[in-house]
């Protein structure tokens, strides 16, 4: 019998009325008042649930991983209900579904929105937008140290030089991460500013960039960066969801320099360097570098935005890139580069044995002497069959709908690695609030489904068909 862990949700419905409170405050004092009782309304729920789930948890001696899978699955689907509350009880008329579907899609740090024009939203309401996506991409963090056993050894080591994970260890790791979280973020804030982007932009854009969500201010982005100098450093932003939350703190604080902490950011500086010095090279001669490098930096850090401008051509080639991905301990989706990449040495090294079998090919990854064993590999190779399987079914799914299949097959990459659609992938003008109930029903499950980790997906299905 399963037990979910409800006082590791009270921590979030306690930051979402925190937040609500700060809503309220930005409203009084801008004197935005048309949605001021929705943010009482979600402070007062929040704190409730926040302070019930605290309260009432049963204790339970030993919980499985299968348990600790299960509530941040429950946490994904309960905790955008609150948090659509905003948008159910505001002045625009929206259904329980849409206002579902605009928090989930926040929450997964996906994007994906219901509202056709952003200009005509209360300012208060699209802070309340990024503000989601904010919570979401800590609760991601946090529920990779809270689902640290599924992962391999290797990943461990980039964090800390514990074996295993006990209860101080990974109150200490998630104090960390609240703590640059809040760090990064003010960081992205105060450069922002000092590009002189307005400071209420700035803020909405730090808030959806460090989370590597996709909600913009403003309809489109070129009305925020308008210069090259604007595109190219908020190219360069967007890699903070793209390294490792830790990248920075390992830089600066750690004395003995364990090459261990950095050998995945340092595989995905070479890698960064090598896809923009081929889109220098070879596709740079019709449009300008700064939009292919804003488009570059958004689709590995699965942002996915984009400037208007004709790049038919290079669809497929970002969406690779959305499907690869960044680092483990970012707030990125994807299926991993160093996942990607250990598995392609080492079906090569295969590949290579066979056909000279008197030669010893090591498995090891630059910058480091870890070497990955064939379970690792094995859960590499499940993920990818899993990606594939998910992808097949939504596609199926959606296309059922009046959604052509090219459009079909783009927008379940999309939603699987929960990034935004733009012109980037040639879904720009792509309509959701026009969708169906089971369309719509089917992209929010499968936004969860991307967010959860797709071997956790292979976990639940055991637990389920293989019972001891």
């Amino acid at each position: 019998m399963s037990s979910l862990r409800i006082r590791y949700l009270s921590f979030f419905f306690g930051l979402i009325s925190v937040l609500s409170l700060l809503n309220v405050i930005y409203s009084y004092y801008l004197n935005l008042y048309l949605n001021l009782n929705t943010y009482y309304i979600s402070f007062v729920i929040s704190l409730i649930i926040g302070l019930i789930f605290y309260k009432f948890e049963k204790v339970k001696i030993k919980i499985t991983i299968f348990d600790k899978i299960l509530t941040v699955f429950f946490g994904y689907l309960l905790i955008p209900i609150i948090l659509c509350l905003p948008f159910y009880f505001s002045i625009y008329n929206l259904t329980f579904l849409n206002a579902f579907f605009e928090s989930v899609s926040g929450f997964t740090s996906t994007g994906f929105t219901i509202f056709t024009n952003v200009k005509h939203i209360d300012q208060s309401l699209i802070l309340w937008r990024s503000s989601i996506q904010w919570i979401g991409g800590l609760y991601f963090l946090f529920s990779i140290i809270y689902l640290i056993d599924i992962y391999d050894e290797n990943f461990k080591k980039t964090l800390t030089n514990y074996l295993s994970f006990n209860s101080s260890e990974i109150l200490k790791q998630s104090f960390k991460i609240l703590l640059l979280y809040i760090l990064l973020t003010f960081l992205i804030f105060i450069v922002l500013n000092l590009l002189n982007i307005r400071s209420f932009n700035s803020l909405n854009l730090a808030f959806t960039i460090i989370s590597s969500g996709g909600f913009l201010p403003t309809n489109e982005l070129s009305n925020i960066l308008i210069n090259n100098t604007q595109i190219i450093i908020f190219s360069l932003l967007l890699l903070f969801s793209y390294f490792s939350i830790f990248f920075s703190y390992n830089l600066l604080f750690i004395k003995k320099k364990n090459l261990n902490f950095f050998y995945e950011d340092l595989h995905l500086i070479f890698y960064y360097l090598i896809i923009v010095s081929i889109f220098f090279l070879f596709f740079s001669f019709n449009n300008d570098f700064s939009k292919n490098l804003l488009s570059i930096s958004s689709s590995m850090s699965n942002i996915g935005f984009s400037l208007d401008f004709n790049e038919s051509n290079l669809n497929l080639i970002y969406l690779i890139l959305v499907i690869i991905g960044g680092s483990f301990f970012s707030t990125s989706s994807g299926l991993r580069f160093i996942k990607v990449y250990s598995l392609f040495k080492y079906s090569i090294n295969q590949i290579l044995s066979f056909s000279k079998p008197k030669n010893i090919f090591m498995n090891k990854l630059f910058f480091t002497k870890i070497n990955f064993d064939f379970k690792e590999i094995n859960k590499y190779f499940l993920t990818i069959i899993i990606f594939v399987i998910s992808l097949f079914i939504l596609t199926m799914l959606l296309s059922l709908s009046i959604i052509d299949f090219e459009s079909a097959f783009k927008l379940s990459i999309l939603t699987i690695m929960n990034t935004v659609n733009s012109s980037a992938y040639g879904l720009s003008d792509f309509n959701f609030n026009n969708l169906n109930y089971f369309t719509k029903n089917c992209i929010i499950l499968f936004m969860i489904i991307g967010r959860i980790e797709l071997l956790t997906i292979l976990i639940i299905i055991k637990n389920f068909l293989f019972k001891d």
